[in-house]
């Protein structure tokens, strides 16, 4: 099936308001709208450089964030780049969001940022892009003490889109 240049934008635009939907989400912490963006198998793997884990389902995905949220005073998860390659089918994409979050402690009041990318697989049902399965790298962050580089920094992690 060939696809048009117009197809492929729309979609790219859906898949677009699907990761800005989860910015607003997680910024709001408004975790029982996940699952107006997340299929109920949507699983997310974390690779925050010093540990990782997995995670499934919109609810236990969003308890899990809520938890670590609570750290934080302030906290604005904010879309920096995002790169979509969608499957010649036009049923599946990859994407990769690279993203920040800003944030200040509640402990000490101390600003801090994180930085990773989130590689993802979507899948369209009908009219509308779900978020299928995440993968979450961190590639650099602010660590609680202040060593000489404050910012700890991690190899930037990187998926074929199409394997996703």
């Amino acid at each position: 099936m060939v696809r048009s240049p117009i197809d492929e934008t729309v979609d790219f635009i859906a898949i677009q308001r699907v990761h800005a939907a989860y910015a607003d989400i997680v910024t709001r912490r408004a975790w029982d709208e996940l699952a107006n963006i997340m299929l109920p198998t949507c699983s997310l793997t974390l690779n925050l450089g010093d540990r990782t884990m997995s995670i499934d389902g919109p609810g236990a995905i969003g308890a899990f964030i809520s938890e670590q949220l609570e750290q934080f005073s302030f906290f604005e998860f904010v879309i920096l780049n995002s790169v979509v390659r969608i499957d010649d089918d036009g049923a599946r994409a990859g994407a990769r969001m690279y993203m920040q979050e800003a944030r200040q402690n509640v402990s000490d009041g101390r600003r801090t940022d994180a930085f990773g990318v989130y590689h993802d697989r979507l899948e369209r049902h009908g009219d509308k892009w779900w978020l299928a399965k995440r993968i979450y790298g961190s590639y650099s962050r602010t660590i609680a003490a202040r060593p000489e580089n404050e910012q700890v920094v991690f190899p930037l992690p990187v998926f074929d889109l199409k394997s996703l």
